[in-house]
């Protein structure tokens, strides 16, 4: 138990540790960490032939990410208890439950209050991910790490020439509703880009 303890507290703000455990436990539930996976921040597998149900999460994820990515996806393993494949993924039962699950961490004020309000605000008609709220995961990107290191898509000028890993160079061009339209220098595609991007500029245009 102390040592399952001590590993998440690698990965969660101190307060929500033993709320995190308790939940883990009383769910029977296995808890994986997961390499960094562009498309998604975590996931929910329910258990088969008599298995455990699992939640990964990636690694990489800041403290309050982290929680939130497990309480969303918590949700999905008590929604599906109750209803199995009855209910729509992120339908209005993902959505009471989402709410109720992550109440208890509004009462033990485990969030900054910047972080505090914009979670309150997404769940009010939460998606089905936390980052399709561009306003949540500006202010989660504040606590992360590496906020310092690359800017956002958003912050660029217009014309801006710009590297993602991999090593393919793209030009910035104008924000298409909720993405900006970046063409690739490689193969003269034009891709949508989330604002919150992190990127390698080029060039100061």
């Amino acid at each position: 138990m102390d040592e399952d303890k001590q590993v998440l507290k690698k990965y969660l703000p101190a307060d929500a540790v033993d709320m995190v455990y308790n939940s883990i436990s009383s769910h029977k539930l296995q808890l994986r960490i997961s390499r960094q996976r562009h498309t998604k921040l975590g996931d929910f597998r329910p258990g088969i032939n008599g298995r455990p149900h699992r939640i990964s999460l990636n690694h990489d994820l800041n403290p309050y990410n982290f929680l939130i990515v497990f309480v969303h996806e918590l949700a999905h393993l008590v929604v599906f208890n109750q209803f199995r494949y009855r209910v729509m993924p992120h339908g209005k039962e993902w959505k009471t439950t989402f709410r109720e699950l992550m109440k208890p961490y509004f009462e033990k004020q485990i969030f900054p209050d910047d972080i505090g309000l914009a979670l309150k605000n997404y769940l009010r008609n939460a998606k089905a991910a936390n980052g399709s709220d561009l306003e949540l995961s500006r202010v989660l990107s504040e606590y992360d790490p590496h906020v310092e290191k690359n800017p956002r898509i958003e912050t660029l000028p217009e014309g801006t020439l710009f590297r993602v890993p991999g090593g393919r160079v793209f030009k910035k061009m104008e924000r298409m509703r909720k993405r900006y339209k970046c063409l690739c220098l490689d193969n003269n595609r034009l891709y949508l880009f989330n604002p919150l991007a992190t990127v390698q500029p080029l060039n100061d245009k």
